[in-house]
């Protein structure tokens, strides 16, 4: 595997298919620097090419998952663009944006899904990236906020428009007006989080039993579960179910669909070929 600064990917079990992806810079409360907006779609996409991976659980190493953007980093960003023709340097302001957001939506773009697991500070860039997730999780002590707008910015990385589908337009527009910090169990009340774990080793324990068994599914269903239910989102009903017609037409009819029907009637656990 690769060497990256900002971040660590482990296999825990040799034999298991879900690896973890670790936010790796507990010093700085996992802040994102610059260089995590290189390294993290490359760590994406290195797992989402390996065939040995069914699914990448993210987490934070040391006390928090993501305390936000480095500062150091936003004010590098911004200096850069303070001289020289406006327009030009708008222009090129775009261009820098759009490649941070890119690092983002790589999470969405992985066919592998990608489950958040979260414990401490979830802050600004915190939630731009699970927003992005396909499942999350946290621990009691958790807690979160849409920090940007105490910074005087308008969150640009994705969180103004995942969240809303996620909380409900409402909850969204006051959480990211206010900034206000919110607990582990709003966040569960609220729709962000699927389940709250009373402490980091049982948030551990449970992430790992629910990744392990989607990690035994057929990858195929999985990869087409994730792919429909993310273009449904901009699709009314009629237009999604002619989205997964087209789609089932061409993956439906698999070795994993004989596999698992032989594996029920025998009952087996079924084996999957990798993806």
């Amino acid at each position: 595997m690769a060497n990256y600064t900002t971040l660590e990917i482990v296999q825990e079990n040799p034999n298991s298919a879900v690896f973890y992806l670790y936010l790796n810079r507990p010093s700085h409360r996992n802040a994102l620097s610059r260089d995590f907006f290189t390294e993290f779609p490359r760590a994406l996409s290195s797992l989402d090419q390996n065939s040995d991976v069914n699914v990448i659980v993210l987490s934070g190493a040391g006390n928090h998952f993501c305390a936000g953007i480095d500062l150091k980093t936003l004010t590098s960003i911004s200096d850069q663009f303070v001289s020289g023709d406006r327009g030009r340097a708008g222009e090129k302001f775009r261009r820098e944006i759009k490649e941070l957001q890119e690092a983002i939506t790589a999470i969405e773009r992985c066919r592998k899904p990608v489950v958040a697991s979260i414990h401490g500070a979830c802050i600004g860039g915190g939630v731009d990236i699970v927003t992005a997730c396909d499942i999350r999780y946290c621990s009691k002590d958790a807690f979160f906020s849409v920090k940007e707008v105490d910074l005087a910015i308008t969150a640009d990385l994705g969180t103004l428009q995942r969240l809303p589908s996620i909380v409900g337009y409402g909850n969204a527009l006051e959480l990211a007006l206010t900034g206000r910090t919110f607990s582990s169990s709003e966040a569960k009340e609220l729709g962000l989080v699927s389940r709250v774990f009373g402490s980091r080793e049982e948030l551990d324990n449970g992430v790992r039993v629910v990744a392990e068994g989607i990690g035994l599914k057929s990858p195929l269903a999985v990869r087409g579960t994730k792919a429909v239910l993310q273009r449904s989102r901009e699709l009314n009903v009629e237009q999604g179910l002619d989205y997964v017609a087209t789609w089932n037409s061409a993956m439906l009819l698999s070795d994993d669909l004989s596999e698992a029907v032989s594996a029920y009637a025998q009952k087996r656990k079924p084996i999957f070929a990798k993806l």
